[in-house]
């Protein structure tokens, strides 16, 4: 799972015009429409994550409006997800245990979290983060440590059935458990923008709040994206996956390490607690970038079996980055 750091960057880079590159942590495009209109660009943070809006519009006057429109709408959602902001529904929950009137949007992802957990058959679990805070102390004053934290008291606290949710609740059933929404509220407020933008009239964007999404109403821009080599500068070769109105999500531990050695990264697996990595990366690409970002931090720990039955299920296509570092394609 995601933590209070960034779980990993992007891993996707292609490009938009000889003059016009994106930082190696985003979703970069190829127009080939010879009308194409130059976008608009914003680029930040969102979710503690760097961020970026591609808006493609006639007027840049209206372009420039929206995205503030948008940036708005991310700074009220940050105030319900955010682990960095101690004020936020996220913190308010994880110290308490429970949170009366919760927000719609908070109802919305757990209620997302809950549908992929049982996709994944428990592989996506937020209720990782007291796995995060074992193992961070752990390798804390253990910071040569080969061997993993002892794992028993933290798995008790784990278990996104024992998170009950109701219109004017949110309660853990268990002391002590918390949750961190850094694998799916990045691809959630990516599709909140999305849509909003949509609802504005836009036609064509791009809209990356952690996790990348495309839309082209008319759909007359190819748009192309290749994935990071996850051990190295450049790009995996012959591996172009198409962006045509749909959402892109990167997972792998190489975004962050307990050890040196990265044999114990921040990427869970709820069921047993090992974080040792199974793929150097994985990419996802879905309808919606809220599942995108969810089912890669699940298969991120998923076994090929496992991800080929949840990946069918979802419509999802998948790229694994192997450990020897060929490329497997799923669905």
């Amino acid at each position: 799972m995601k933590n209070t750091t960034r779980r990993r960057f992007i891993g996707i880079s292609a490009a938009l015009s000889a003059s016009a590159m994106l930082p190696s942590a985003f979703a970069q495009t190829a127009k080939t429409t010879p009308t194409a209109l130059e976008p608009v660009i914003w680029r930040g943070t969102a979710l503690g994550a760097e961020a970026e809006l591609r808006l493609y519009h006639p007027n840049r006057a209206i372009a420039e409006n929206l995205i503030q429109k948008a940036l708005v709408e991310v700074s009220r959602l940050e105030k319900v997800f955010s682990v960095y902001d101690d004020k936020s529904q996220v913190s308010q929950l994880n110290r308490a245990g429970l949170l009366n009137a919760p927000s719609a949007d908070l109802l919305a992802v757990l209620s997302q979290a809950k549908t992929v957990n049982t996709l994944t058959a428990g592989a996506f679990d937020p209720t990782v983060q007291v796995l995060w805070q074992t193992y961070a102390q752990h390798f804390a004053k253990n910071p040569h440590s080969s061997v993993a934290p002892n794992l028993q008291a933290a798995l008790n606290k784990v278990g996104l059935k024992y998170v009950f949710l109701e219109s004017q609740r949110i309660t853990f059933f268990k002391r002590d458990m918390a949750i961190t929404l850094n694998g799916i509220a990045q691809g959630y407020i990516t599709d909140r923008v999305t849509q909003l933008l949509q609802n504005s009239g836009m036609q064509h964007a791009l809209v990356n709040m952690g996790e990348l999404r495309h839309f082209d109403k008319l759909k007359q821009h190819t748009e192309m994206a290749k994935i990071q080599n996850p051990r190295g500068n450049g790009t995996i070769p012959n591996q172009h996956i198409p962006l045509q109105n749909k959402a892109l999500a990167t997972s792998g531990g190489y975004g962050t390490q307990f050890d040196t050695a990265g044999k114990f990264t921040h990427l869970f697996d709820p069921r047993t607690g090992s974080s040792t990595p199974r793929y150097q990366s994985v990419s996802v690409l879905a309808d919606t970038a809220a599942m995108a970002d969810a089912l890669s931090t699940a298969f991120a720990v998923s076994s090929e079996q496992d991800i080929q039955a949840a990946a069918a299920k979802a419509k999802a296509k998948v790229w694994l980055v192997m450990l020897d570092g060929s490329v497997k394609t799923i669905g």
